[in-house]
């Protein structure tokens, strides 16, 4: 079928890309470049004719355009402002981004006869800071979100909701944990495994933020991805946690990165970032009654992946 995804030349949208032309999907991307790179669907567009790139921003009347000219059946938006510490600088530009943004996708989407819209949410902040023994999360935990961004994935999920009742545009909202791989932007949610990567290949030291015992659920991006074209196909509309469930150790995941680079040295620690969450993992049931997904990359494999991929761009 025909699809759209925004920020489509990001690092999930990107990966998300390949699998859907897998699919034998004529596949739109949109993007705008602010974070995203050409060279991230470079190869997808050499392979395949199926995939067309448009430079453009969700917020543009050339963005409505697109999308009424070309009909697609599931839009996937995963364009946004992706710090969390640049909402909380920056609140009013974040909300500007994801959630008028987001509200102009909608709507091109509900004027355009779309079937349905593919959310990328944020597990970690759209239910904020949670104790240890109530986790992993489950989706029927009442949402608070401590940033800016956090409140704005929670906002776009209120008004997916309401656009299915006012108007029956079908959605899947998926709460993504840590997801990680090749591509990575450091500078995303779980950006530590690409600067870890990055930094070890390079022979660099490498600092820890804190004591490292905070603790993250890593989810590869394969597996994110698939999650997402199952939930393209089912015609429930809901909010799906995608996670591993497990908890990772900031301390533990630089020691699986560690053990697979020669001559590494042990980290270093520095003070701890304002703000940051001590824990996190999701509880991903309803992805797996629902949609049938389990995650499948496990962390030493799916670290592996990120310090090939470094290698070989260096």
């Amino acid at each position: 079928m025909r699809v759209l995804v925004t920020g489509g030349a990001g690092f999930i949208g990107s990966t998300l890309v390949d699998r859907l032309l897998e699919e034998d999907d004529e596949v739109d991307v949109v993007d705008n470049l602010s974070s995203g790179s050409r060279l991230n669907i470079a190869s997808a567009q050499s392979r395949s004719n199926a995939c067309q790139f448009y430079e453009l921003d969700i917020r543009s009347s050339e963005f409505d355009e697109l999308v009424n000219d070309r009909r697609p059946e599931i839009i996937y938006h995963l364009a946004a402002q992706v710090s969390v510490a640049v909402s909380v600088r920056e609140p009013l530009m974040d909300a500007e981004l994801n959630v008028l943004g987001s509200l102009h996708v909608l709507d091109a989407a509900r004027f355009s006869g779309v079937k349905k819209v593919v959310f990328a949410a944020s597990g970690g902040t759209l239910y904020g800071d949670v104790p240890r023994s109530e986790l992993p999360i489950a989706e029927g935990r009442p949402h608070s979100s401590s940033s800016p961004y956090g409140l704005a994935k929670r906002v776009v999920c209120d008004y997916l909701r309401l656009y299915q009742e006012l108007y029956g545009l079908e959605y899947a909202a998926m709460a993504l944990a840590n997801v990680y791989g090749p591509r990575q932007d450091p500078h995303g949610e779980a950006g530590v495994v690409a600067i870890f990567a990055r930094r070890l290949i390079a022979g660099s030291p490498v600092t820890i933020n804190g004591d490292g015992l905070q603790t993250r659920d890593f989810v590869h991006v394969n597996d994110v991805v698939e999650a997402f074209v199952r939930a393209a196909k089912k015609s429930s509309s809901s909010i799906f946690n995608i996670g591993t469930g497990i908890q990772t150790s900031v301390n533990d995941l630089y020691a699986a990165l560690a053990s697979q680079v020669d001559g590494a040295s042990p980290a270093t620690h520095g003070p701890a970032r304002t703000g940051d969450v001590e824990a996190s993992a999701l509880d991903s049931t309803l992805a797996r009654d629902v949609l049938g997904w389990v995650p499948k990359v496990d962390l030493g494999e799916g670290v592996g992946s990120v310090l090939a991929f470094e290698r070989q761009r260096t």
